[in-house]
């Protein structure tokens, strides 16, 4: 029976990795593989290395110690957003004989035009990234020639006021928020520019 590893991202924290957690335990099951362990990083950018991705990380220890024979992802971009990364990570699992499949694509390493297929995606993945990045830089270079302040905006002094009062209070975080109907962010900012008296 082929031992697998499960590994799942999500880039923000509004997002859940749930649903690709039972539709690759399903595919698991179907093909009679074993799932022995679930990696996750929830809210980390594909962007972002090895590094500054814990469950990535975790998981490319395990394959140095050959704890599994295949790693199952939803996707190549699950697993990175840039090219290099992504090759990295395939040369590594190559290195110990861990198979990669990927289940959007229906992508599976362990066959040579899967592994060139796997490259092409990377491409593509990258590619895609360099165009989100365009895309965004436009349209700020767009709001400030229409004269629009970028940043955040400043807090009314008047609910800044009321923030610091209730601390002074005593109430916390969340019940400063809920009273003023804020969100919490927006209380933990005012902490933090405006010094306790």
């Amino acid at each position: 029976m082929k031992r697998v590893a499960i590994y799942l991202r999500v880039s923000t924290d509004k997002q859940t990795t749930d649903n690709q957690r039972r539709e690759l335990e399903a595919v698991a099951e179907r093909s009679g593989w074993k799932v022995v362990k679930v990696y996750e990083d929830a809210g980390i950018s594909g962007a972002k290395g090895r590094d500054k991705r814990p469950g990535l990380d975790a998981m490319m220890k395990a394959v140095n110690a050959k704890e599994f024979d295949m790693v199952a992802s939803w996707s190549v971009d699950r697993l990175g957003r840039s090219l290099t990364d992504l090759l990295g990570i395939l040369q590594a699992l190559h290195e110990k004989d861990v198979g990669l499949f990927l289940h959007q694509q229906g992508l599976d390493t362990s066959t040579t035009a899967g592994k060139a297929m796997f490259q092409m995606l990377g491409v593509f993945a990258e590619f895609e990234r360099g165009i989100i990045r365009e895309r965004v830089n436009a349209g700020l270079a767009r709001a400030r020639a229409k004269g629009v302040k970028l940043g955040r905006r400043r807090v009314e002094p008047a609910v800044e006021r009321r923030i610091v009062e209730l601390r002074a209070k005593g109430d916390g975080i969340l019940k400063i928020g809920k009273t003023l109907g804020i969100g919490t962010s927006v209380v933990q900012r005012v902490f933090k520019e405006v010094p306790r008296t």
